[in-house]
């Protein structure tokens, strides 16, 4: 007793530890090395209509594909595309912008899928009054010449929509005082507190504004155009140096668009959203796991089913708009007249 327990072997004394020793050594040789994960960072905002991201991560799909993908997030959009073309982060993915597109025009970005989709049928963005606003006589979309009207900065895709809205009711922009904040959470409590007038904004958070009585809908944007909302993008550098990471991710990202689409789009005969709950629920959890990290799973999912943009299930992108946008945003001096989007729209990617 109190000595080191022995076998005998052959003659031999072998010590039980110098067994153990041995089969652990076995162990380790007859097991395959761990394969080891490329990591990729990708910038996104924490919106619903970055949902087919959500997906793909939550899904494992990036992982199959041999990537860890880390998730970083912005407050804006603007900030997002600047992180890839100094190369803080690997990959994009939210709305476009006419900062973006001049980054773009000068070789810093490659715009290689779509993201979400302004699309009939398909609640996206919202067009909201302020109550003090709405008591005094902003009603409908063609009250707003004259009214203050908040974005999160000069160019971005909320002041592309205001311009297609102002087109198409008739009037000029130039009536409307933009008054750039920064962010959607600045723009909320501007609206809240009557500092402005009204606000084109994020469908989670248009309808909870209206829910809480904070402020009064005027209309989708959805119901009056259609539009390629935002995209996928990254770097010449880095499709340059890792075609076959950015290849992989977008496979796995073409994944999540699909299974998103597919759970969240559902339709019925007559044109109203389905949301099955054996289907939707599962997809809306997963997507609410980051849109609302701090909400019971029951209510995320139903804001995230009150949320959801269409979403391509291929993330094909709408060339034709991004064309349209592009010619916009040149009208009004925002963006050089010499960005040509063929040198910048890379379509190999999506299959």
């Amino acid at each position: 007793m109190g000595r080191t327990a022995s076998h005998r072997c052959a003659g031999k004394v072998v010590r039980a530890p110098t067994v153990l020793a041995a089969l652990a050594l076995l162990v380790l040789v007859a097991s395959p090395p761990a394969v080891a994960q490329e990591k990729v960072t990708v910038g996104a905002l924490r919106f619903v209509s970055s949902g087919a991201l959500f997906v793909a991560q939550e899904k494992g799909y990036f992982r199959a594909e041999g990537l860890e993908a880390e998730l970083k997030f912005f407050d804006a959009a603007q900030p997002i595309a600047v992180a890839v073309v100094s190369g803080d982060i690997d990959l994009g993915s939210t709305a476009f912008t006419a900062g973006m597109f001049n980054l773009a025009g000068r070789g810093g970005i490659k715009i290689i899928a779509a993201q979400a989709r302004e699309k009939r049928g398909y609640e996206g963005n919202a067009i909201l009054a302020s109550n003090a606003a709405f008591a005094n006589g902003l009603r409908k979309l063609e009250d707003l010449p004259g009214r203050t009207l908040g974005i999160t900065q000069v160019g971005s895709s909320f002041h592309y929509q205001i311009g297609q809205i102002a087109k198409l009711k008739g009037f000029d922009i130039k009536q409307i005082e933009l008054k750039p904040l920064q962010s959607l959470s600045n723009m909320a409590a501007a609206l809240k507190s009557g500092q402005i007038d009204a606000v084109i904004i994020a469908p989670h958070l248009a309808k909870a504004l209206v829910a809480s009585g904070d402020a009064k809908l005027l209309g989708w944007y959805s119901d009056l155009d259609e539009y390629q909302f935002g995209g996928l993008f990254a770097s010449p550098k880095i499709i340059a140096s890792r075609r076959t990471s950015v290849e992989k991710f977008v496979r796995a990202y073409q994944k999540g668009a699909a299974d998103f689409a597919a759970a969240m789009l559902a339709r019925d005969g007559g044109g109203k959203r389905l949301f099955d709950p054996t289907v939707a629920a599962p997809i809306a959890t997963m997507v609410g796991k980051y849109v609302y990290p701090s909400d019971p799973a029951a209510d995320a999912i139903a804001k995230v089913e009150a949320s959801t943009f269409y979403v391509d299930p291929q993330a094909r992108l709408d060339v034709a708009d991004l064309e349209n946008q592009i010619a916009w945003y040149k009208s009004q001096g925002l963006v050089d007249a010499a960005v040509d989007p063929n040198a910048f729209i890379d379509l190999s990617f999506v299959k």
